[in-house]
């Protein structure tokens, strides 16, 4: 016999009645019945649960066990089916998003827009490195949109079934502590730090290869790349051990400056994705046009990175 949550809420009655006549009562059972139930009970779990005395029952240490485990078991499959049939009730016309993206600010930007349209949805995230990764998430339909990127005009992760729309193309910065010999410029030219160390988050695509191809054509190997999550790349830039690589809209941060490379020999291609099968099209563009505005709202909080837009006339 397996055990099932009848028989915890038995034992339970059992030990709450302080004996098998009151208990049987309690639910409805006559006491022979009562009493085989728990015989086989105690069979299934391996041990008398209970001794009996003449004032009653009172739990053996097998018994004690079951019933501390049984008061965290019941309360939580009790709040789980009230949960459930809240949700069961809930209007049909409640949303649910679940966003996935990779790092950046872009994410936090779009649920916040997100948030604002539609207060009543119901909204998770998952965050990845992998663009690849995000990508079988929509395939597999575990995510409904996902925000990734590619390096320049590189195609996006593939997948049966799946649609992505450009959000915005970014320039490359060099992110430089702000006492760097360099941080006093408007841009930097890439062979001017052919003696850095070099700090980015990783990644699954072609960007790294693209960064080396770059800095061959400026004349120069680089000397080393860490490759780590994003606190660690800005203590890497903060005391002065390497100059990282970030996307322009990469936030104000203490003791930093982000620059941009001069001729722009680097971009990132923000793109937003889902699934052309499970998606209805009127949501797909509106939660697209709510990252666009997203990422103009990221874009215009960098100084920098407005500076650059209008040096070169960006819109």
């Amino acid at each position: 016999m397996e055990l099932e949550l009848r028989h915890l809420k038995t034992v339970r009655a059992i030990a709450d009645a302080g004996s098998l006549t009151r208990a049987a009562t309690a639910l409805g059972l006559a006491q022979p019945a009562l009493s085989a139930q728990l015989k086989r009970i105690e069979r299934a779990l391996g041990g008398a649960l209970f001794v009996r005395g003449r004032h009653g029952v009172r739990a053996t240490a097998l018994g004690e066990l079951v019933l501390e485990r049984s008061r965290i078991v019941l309360p939580a499959v009790t709040e789980l089916q009230q949960e459930a049939a809240r949700f069961a009730r809930a209007p049909r016309t409640t949303e649910r998003l679940r966003i996935g993206g990779t790092h950046g600010p872009l994410l936090g930007a779009l649920l916040d827009r997100l948030a604002g349209v539609a207060p009543d949805a119901r909204m998770t995230t998952c965050t990845s490195w992998s663009e690849r990764e995000l990508a079988g998430q929509l395939e597999e339909g575990r995510l409904d949109f996902a925000l990734a990127g590619t390096c320049g005009t590189a195609s996006p992760p593939g997948g049966e079934g799946l649609v992505w729309r450009e959000v915005a193309v970014d320039p490359v910065f060099v992110m430089m502590p702000d006492g760097h010999p360099l941080a006093d410029r408007a841009e930097v030219d890439l062979t001017d730090l052919a003696d850095e160390e070099w700090a980015c988050v990783p990644g699954d695509g072609c960007f790294g290869d693209c960064f080396t191809a770059s800095c061959a054509r400026a004349g120069f190997t680089p000397r080393r790349m860490y490759e780590t999550d994003t606190a660690s790349v800005v203590h890497l830039v903060q005391v002065g051990r390497a100059v990282g690589l970030c996307r322009a809209t990469f936030p104000t941060t203490p003791r930093t400056v982000t620059r941009p490379l001069t001729g722009t020999p680097l971009t990132w291609r923000h793109l937003l994705g889902w699934h052309a099968a499970t998606q209805r099209q009127d949501t797909a563009t509106a939660v697209l046009a709510q990252a666009r505005m997203a990422h103009a709202s990221v874009a215009a909080n960098s100084d920098s990175y407005t500076e650059w837009m209008s040096a070169h006339r960006v819109p």
